[in-house]
């Protein structure tokens, strides 16, 4: 976090007392063990709420390279996510991590193995901070826990989405406490806390961040929660994106490659910032993402499916420009086989030249921030929920979706629709937020999900794909943990 990190100083002293790297949620966080005498203060709760956020942000792989867990943090998302979906591919068939876009993902697999381990890192953390809140200055205890509970309530949606039933903490505990930390709650309760989490966020946040929870951040993943249920609540997701839109303090940016690369602009609601060049606070999917003129650890790790740019080809307007590349002899097809994504090119590339692209002088300590929520999402979000599930949307809902595809160039009259279906709505969502690691969760809150994976599974020979591989499997090391009290996911 570009402008608060100077408090993890402290925070990472307290942590060295007792924390093991290759350990560190084996199974808690061992700086609950000194928590009671850190969180003392209002200083030292704060200190604790922006440890939460370093979680969230994670370690680059470039500063501590080891393959074993490492707490990545949101850094590996995107083998979880876009690679599981029909947007992106790794460019090899090498290592575990080319096991995501082909689902065959094990239980040993480390990259799962370790985003799981990170969120519930953040989970813990959060915990702490809770456990002690009471010892901040009593103006800030009510906005304080409403900033934990909004980042163990990210974390656990993350997890409900991708492995189902997981385990439900929300308490500080102790390590032998098994049953509580390992025995799998259903999904519909672990949402249940993660909708009450989010309301306190929405009831004691303000808007005067960007880079931590808000107000809007509640309201905007909240709705997304909503429309995520099992039963959506269609008409509360609805009147939450509308009060996000009508607060005023949000606007969509008039060139769509400056929402990413002029940071915590007025669309971005909530993001992860990272600094270019500081090995301890950058990221290095950045890199990964080069292919053609390698800059990271790995041979292109999000190679963009020739699905997605024929969406972009025939749906996307400008944006495929600011979204996407091809390089060399791939420069010059309407549809490239290798094309590399550019909305998080690090500081300092210059890719005009296709055939000698360059990427600044720290590439794999990118600065890039990586944005969870924007205003776009809540237009579309207002679209979505006001069809409450079928074909159908009124004009308010139209006008919204309108102004996302005026941005990418398309003409207010003869572009927009009379009647809007959900393959368009989802469609458009796919082109907007492409490489935003939402594709994967938009296909499993539009029912959609095996339908259309199981068709780009058939059309790319992944025969290992079947319905049950849409939930990730609990990883070993956690069943192994857990003396037979986590059970595994059908496979």
């Amino acid at each position: 976090m570009k402008h608060i990190k100077f408090l993890l100083i402290v925070f990472a002293g307290v942590q060295l007392i007792s924390c093991d790297a290759d350990e560190f949620l084996n199974p808690l966080p061992d700086s609950a063990i000194v928590a009671n005498s850190f969180f003392a203060s209002d200083e030292d709760v704060l200190a604790g709420i922006i440890g939460i956020y370093d979680a969230v942000q994670g370690v680059n792989e470039n500063t501590e390279s080891s393959a074993i867990r490492f707490n990545r943090g949101i850094q590996l998302e995107y083998l979880l996510t876009e690679h599981r979906s029909d947007n992106t591919r790794s460019k090899t068939l090498e290592g575990s991590r080319a096991d995501f876009h082909r689902f065959i993902v094990e239980p040993e697999n480390i990259q799962s193995e370790d985003y799981y381990q990170s969120m519930y890192e953040i989970i813990f953390r959060a915990n702490n901070v809770l456990a002690y809140v009471s010892n901040a200055s009593a103006e800030n205890v009510d906005a304080y826990t409403a900033e934990a509970k909004f980042l163990r309530a990210l974390a656990y949606f993350n997890l409900v989405r991708l492995y189902g039933d997981v385990p439900l903490v929300t308490s500080v505990v102790v390590a032998d406490d098994k049953e509580l930390l390992f025995t799998r709650v259903a999904k519909n309760l672990v949402y249940d806390q993660i909708v009450s989490d989010l309301q306190a966020g929405v009831a004691h946040l303000d808007n005067s961040h960007k880079a931590r929870a808000s107000q809007a951040a509640a309201q905007g993943l909240l709705a997304k929660v909503y429309l995520s249920l099992e039963t959506p609540n269609y008409d509360a997701a609805r009147d939450l994106c509308q009060a996000i839109i009508d607060s005023g303090d949000f606007s969509l940016e008039d060139n769509f490659s400056d929402v990413f690369y002029n940071e915590l602009n007025d669309e971005i609601i909530f993001a992860i910032q990272y600094v270019s060049g500081n090995p301890d606070e950058s990221q290095g999917f950045s890199s990964e993402f080069t292919s053609y003129k390698r800059q990271g650890r790995q041979d292109g790790l999000n190679i963009v499916n020739t699905n997605l740019v024929e969406d972009f080809n025939s749906h996307g307007g400008n944006r495929g420009a600011a979204s996407f590349a091809a390089f060399g002899s791939d420069a010059a097809l309407a549809i490239p086989e290798n094309a590399e994504v550019i909305k998080f090119l690090p500081e300092g590339s210059d890719i005009s030249d296709r055939d000698n692209p360059t990427y600044g002088s720290s590439p794999a300590n990118a600065g890039n921030d990586w944005i969870i929520l924007r205003y776009s999402d809540i237009l579309l979000m207002y679209t979505e929920a006001s069809m409450n599930g079928g074909d159908t949307a009124n004009g308010r809902a139209i006008d919204y979706y309108m102004e996302v595809r005026e941005r990418a160039g398309f003409d207010p009259v003869s572009d927009r629709p009379a009647v809007l279906t959900q393959s368009d709505l989802l469609i458009e969502r796919r082109v907007e937020f492409a490489f935003e690691n939402h594709r994967f969760f938009d296909l499993l809150r539009f029912g959609v999900a095996d339908q259309v994976l199981g068709a780009h599974a058939a059309e790319m020979g992944y025969t290992s794909y079947n319905a049950r591989r849409l939930l990730l499997p609990i990883p070993a090391r956690e069943i192994n943990l857990s003396e037979g009290l986590l059970t595994q996911n059908p496979q």
